[in-house]
């Protein structure tokens, strides 16, 4: 018995040594099978990102030029110059779209960039027919043209971008955006959103001749119009986009829409007096918490 049980020990350590062995190379196996697995998933999670951000469409505008009518002389430097500029605009918003795709919420596109675009469209095409009409017969219905598309390009309908969130598109006050975001007002979901308030215009304005005073009430009344429905819309948007949405989405449309009006005011001033300057600075608007 004393020569067996070395013999006995020795098997049995074999067996336990086996067994362990065999115990660490499957944990190892399947250590290797499990990074595999999550190497390769997160290889193709990112390849499908890499495909979902890699297109986000392009913006298109209808054509002004070809829908103007005879363009007199003394209107034909002006209205290239606009014309010019709604090129520009364009470029610019492309060129936004490629550099925030992923950003924001659903509608991000639509109200960061699409949004900001039509209303500098609406001013620049509104400059195109009055100088037309200084001096020719004014068209109208071309604010129609004022509002472009996305043509979808990597997910979908709404292209890559349009998926990944939109917010609309020139810069406004960059310390409202802070104080709406900054404070989770937006981004956090709070109920309080705040107020919008706007430079007051009709206390800046000279003497405004009798010819203009219609035009000019009916403009300062827009303004007012227009800082009632950008405040409807910053409560009924607590809680979307991203952490610029206010910025990009409401104050900065709003800025553009206030430039066009303004410029408004200053022309039918300037038709039979003095052009008052300096009230584009009117134009930006802030966030009160």
């Amino acid at each position: 018995m004393s020569r067996a049980l070395p013999k006995y020990n020795k098997r049995r350590v074999a067996i336990i040594g086996g067994a362990a062995a065999m115990a660490l190379s499957g944990a190892v196996i399947a250590g290797s099978a499990l990074a595999g697995e999550s190497s390769e998933s997160s290889a193709s999670g990112a390849a499908r990102s890499a495909r979902t951000l890699a297109d986000p469409g392009t913006i298109t505008c209808p054509d002004v030029k070809s829908k103007l009518p005879a363009i007199p002389a003394s209107a034909q430097a002006e209205v290239d110059r606009n014309l010019a500029l709604l090129q520009t605009q364009l470029q610019e918003a492309n060129t936004r779209l490629k550099n925030t795709v992923g950003q924001g919420g659903p509608n991000f596109v639509s109200n960061a960039i699409l949004g900001p675009l039509k209303d500098k469209r609406v001013s620049t095409i509104d400059r195109i027919a009055v100088s037309i009409g200084r001096k020719g017969t004014k068209p109208t219905g071309l604010d129609a043209l004022a509002p472009c598309t996305l043509n979808a390009g990597g997910v979908g309908g709404g292209g890559a971008n349009a998926g990944g969130g939109q917010a609309s598109a020139s810069a406004a006050p960059g310390t409202a955006a802070g104080r709406q975001s900054g404070g989770g007002a937006a981004a956090g979901g709070s109920t309080a959103a705040g107020t919008i308030t706007c430079p007051d215009v009709a206390s800046r304005l000279p003497a405004v001749p009798a010819s203009a005073k219609a035009e000019v009430d009916r403009n300062l009344a827009l303004l007012q119009t227009q800082i009632q429905e950008a405040n409807t819309r910053l409560k009924n948007t607590v809680g979307q986009g991203g952490p610029n949405f206010v910025n990009n989405a409401i104050l900065g449309p709003l800025k553009d829409k206030r430039v066009s009006t303004i410029d408004r005011i200053a022309i039918s001033i300037g038709r039979t007096s003095a052009k008052p300057t300096g009230l584009d600075s009117l134009a930006a608007c802030t966030l009160t918490k």
